[in-house]
């Protein structure tokens, strides 16, 4: 006001002195000054009165900062989380000088000079605004802008002009001038929701506000004057461009910069990031991330709080895992009508996500592209097998345990001969090809994905076993064993992708589990950790049983015979174990891969739940997850799979391969040679006690007669792949018939014939039970049967060439 009054006071003693002017000038100008001094007065009075915020309300403020997140290097911005403000606070001196230059030529360049307020810019304000009827000019300096911005409301009112007038007198007696160029450069908007110079920085520029150059400076002050108008990525390029060069001539003007570099800095063709490139990386990574942040410190301070948050993502392999997901979606889509795909990729060592896809493109709305399969509820297929066949071996079996591959009625509701009976209350699974291989390993099974050797080793396991390894390995979304039965392992719980993967690392980190995590460290604003990476090692599966899973699913020759040499589950120079998996109704294809470096998991399907193509996951899937799988190897190499010890030489022989070990007691399936939950204490007293055992046998003791199924109680002869040779001595049973029904209550008399030997006698067993034994053809024994439902008769012959046996399978009705 002391400067107002001075300059009043110069303008007048400069006016030409006339020594007749008429006595009305005089009196004109004594009434000005009089007013002058009267509205100085009235002004100073009103500003002690009147109420205004505080000046302490600037220090006491709360300056919301966006939580950002990174990638794993601290360097990449993935995603700013934010409610209606992104800002990151920054100190003046991490802000580069061209940054402050600019803004104080084109904003307010006598900021240094003022002490708030800027009298004649106020008053060309006024008039400009009366002569157009608006308030649009503000004639405003920097500090009377950091007081509109923090301490009033941004309402056009002259009293709340004049409360700005004295409230920006008031801040700059108490805060130097650094201190408030700080403050506005960073709460400045810029455009939507990007406050403050570091924000707009990496947002425009993709680099920290230090590092800003003169002609992205000069942008950056042009700005705030019409933010949206003049946003790069809007339809006024040309208005930005101007005002910039005009920020530059002001630089020239006021000696900030030279005519050189102001030409040169005009000249400089500024690269601004992508609207997609400015906004959110890995989008359902980030997203991911953000539930575990707002679940555990509350949405309000991952909005308000400036929280930095490292995470675990490789963005460089993100970016592949994204171009390779989008690629080979579009190719299933034409192809086999799976238009998504998911692919996540876990460390096995330390559970870090290291890649998390979650459908073909996040902003797709036709496929619901937003919505993240990686942890969507799906079923797994056969993918979930290794779980149940792990559970077998925890128990004591091994990977060259043998039970048949055969069609057969598992439901005890159904009779063991109607193995073609697939409805409820039935269960007869097949196989995807519809063959029938007849013995098979576990290693075998599991290698070329056979469903009946994996309901049988799921039988063998048990389902609660099998559920509590699924737990152990990190699946957490399955319910009780009387929600499934032996459906299980064909995969009828619900599973996801990000589960399933962390569940295969498991398997790669000789049975530690390091459950899956997307958090390096969390700061908040001022740099404490609030949180950071600790591992959590745990020994979940017997490193035994993890080795013997790693062996078998990595045994490529094992594999062939379903998959060939040359699938995409092979990588020549590598040792990688893999699966796939399909669903019954081809709604779901998987396939989950790993070394003792990385674990890869994949997914293909429909976010509808409609089917595909019926065709297997190694024809839809596998290419996309083999393609991603060449590149992490080359990035994330790791030494080879611990092999396992070997097994003991004195277990029964049909854990170690050997089916047949005694052909003069016959063919028999595994339930017949070893109790179930003690594999390794030999034989059972009465195999029949387990009510499965009659259900196996039947098929068996077909296949072993040469016999294949016609209808579900009938029975023909015939000749079918992998049937014993006929040649030499034989046994047939000519009664009971296989597959026979007899009344209850009726007795049944056993005969039989022998071709190729001489025959002494032939005894016969019933459930195990003996019934006698004859030794006139055609060797008849009469006996009552003891109880209702399947029974397998079993016949003994002493020949000539040695003992000789046979067994059918009837049913007591």
């Amino acid at each position: 006001m002391r400067q107002a009054q001075a300059h009043v006071g110069t303008f007048v003693s400069r006016m030409p002195k006339h020594k007749y002017l008429p006595k009305w000038v005089f009196a004109l100008g004594a009434a000005v000054v009089l007013i002058v001094v009267f509205l100085t007065g009235a002004f100073a009075a009103w500003a002690m009165v009147v109420t205004i915020p505080s000046i302490d309300n600037f220090e006491n403020r709360k300056v919301a900062e966006s939580t950002k997140i990174f990638d794993r290097t601290g360097n990449i911005v993935l995603y700013d989380v934010h409610g209606t403000v992104r800002r990151t606070t920054v100190p003046l001196e991490a802000i580069s000088p061209y940054v402050q230059q600019a803004t104080i030529a084109i904003e307010d360049a006598e900021f240094y000079q003022h002490h708030g307020f800027r009298p004649q810019a106020f008053i060309r304000a006024v008039i400009a605004n009366i002569t157009s009827g608006s308030y649009a000019q503000g004639g405003s300096t920097i500090t009377q802008q950091v007081v509109k911005n923090t301490l009033l409301t941004d309402h056009k009112t002259v009293w709340r002009k004049l409360g700005e007038i004295i409230l920006a007198l008031r801040l700059e007696r108490v805060y130097s001038k650094d201190q408030i160029l700080e403050t506005y450069l960073n709460e400045i908007g810029y455009g939507g929701t990007v406050y403050g110079v570091q924000e707009a920085s990496q947002y425009f520029f993709g680099v920290d506000a230090k590092d800003v150059d003169l002609a992205q400076a000069a942008y950056l002050a042009a700005l705030p004057q019409a933010p949206t108008r003049l946003s790069p990525f809007g339809n006024h390029r040309d208005e930005l461009e101007n005002r910039k060069n005009l920020v530059l001539l002001k630089m020239e003007e006021h000696d900030l910069i030279s005519p050189e570099e102001r030409a040169q800095a005009a000249a400089e063709k500024v690269q601004f990031r992508g609207k997609q490139e400015a906004g959110i990386k890995a989008p359902h990574f980030v997203f991911y991330v953000r539930e575990y942040l707002e679940q555990k410190y509350g949405a309000d301070a991952v909005e308000q709080d400036g929280l930095r948050v490292i995470t675990t993502i490789d963005y460089e392999l993100q970016q592949k895992a994204e171009a390779i997901v989008y690629k080979h979606a579009l190719r299933n889509d034409k192809n086999f009508n799976a238009s998504n795909a998911a692919l996540v990729a876990v460390e096995p060592k330390t559970g870090h996500i290291i890649a998390m896809v979650g459908s073909r493109d996040y902003f797709d709305t036709t496929i619901d592209g937003n919505v993240n399969v990686a942890v969507a509820h799906r079923q797994p297929g056969s993918s979930f097998k290794p779980f149940v066949y792990a559970a077998a071996l925890e128990k004591g079996y091994t990977p060259e345990t043998v039970v048949f591959d055969l069609k057969t009625q598992f439901s005890v509701a159904c009779q063991p001969t109607d193995v073609l009976k697939e409805e409820a209350p039935c269960y007869s699974p097949g196989n995807y090809d519809g063959n029938f291989r007849g013995p098979m390993t576990m290693r075998n099974a599991l290698a070329q994905s056979q469903n009946i050797p994996a309901v049988k080793f799921l039988y063998l396991a048990g389902i609660n076993n099998a559920l509590k390894m699924a737990r152990n390995l990190g699946i957490t979304t399955l319910a009780g064993a009387d929600r499934y039965g032996l459906t299980l392992v064909l995969g009828g719980g619900e599973v996801t992708l990000l589960e399933m993967t962390g569940a295969y690392a498991v398997f790669a980190n000789d049975g530690v589990r390091n459950a899956p995590t997307g958090i390096l460290r969390v700061e908040d604003k001022h740099g404490n950790i609030l949180e950071s990476y600790e591992e959590k090692s745990e020994q979940v599966v017997d490193s035994q049983v993890a080795r013997q899973i790693s062996n078998i699913l990595s045994d490529n020759v094992a594999r062939t015979p379903e998959f060939g040499a040359n699938s995409p589950l092979n990588f020549p120079g590598y040792n990688v174990a893999d699966k796939t998996g399909t669903t019954n109704d081809f709604r779901d294809t998987w396939i989950v891969g790993y070394t003792p470096g990385i674990a890869v998991g994949a997914w293909a399907g429909n976010n509808d739940n409609s089917p595909m193509e019926k065709k297997i996951a190694a024809f839809i899937v596998a290419p996309m997850w083999h393609e991603f799988m060449e590149l992490a190897l080359a990035q994330y190499p790791s030494e080879d799979f611990v092999p396992p010890s070997p097994e003991a030489d004195n277990l029964p022989p049909v854990l170690l391969g050997n089916w047949n070990a005694n052909p003069n007691v016959g063919v028999h399936d595994i339930l017949y040679w070893v109790n179930k939950d003690n594999p390794r204490g030999g034989a059972p007293a009465n195999p029949f006690a387990d009510s499965q055992t009659a259900h196996w046998e039947y098929p068996v003791q077909l296949w072993a007669a040469g016999i294949t199924l016609t209808s579900s109680s009938t029975a023909t002869f015939g000749g079918v792949g992998d049937i014993p040779s006929a040649n030499g001595p034989q046994l047939i049973i000519n009664s009971p018939g296989s597959g026979q029904y007899y009344p209850w209550g009726l007795p049944i008399t056993a005969s039989a014939s022998v071709a190729g030997a001489s025959v002494e006698s032939v005894a016969y067993y019933a459930d195990g039970v003996s019934l006698g034994s004859s030794s006139q053809a055609p060797y008849p024994v009469a006996f009552n049967p003891g109880r209702h439902g399947p029974m397998v008769l079993r016949a003994v012959a002493q020949t000539s060439a040695g003992p000789l046996e046979a067994s059918v399978t009837f049913v007591v009705q």
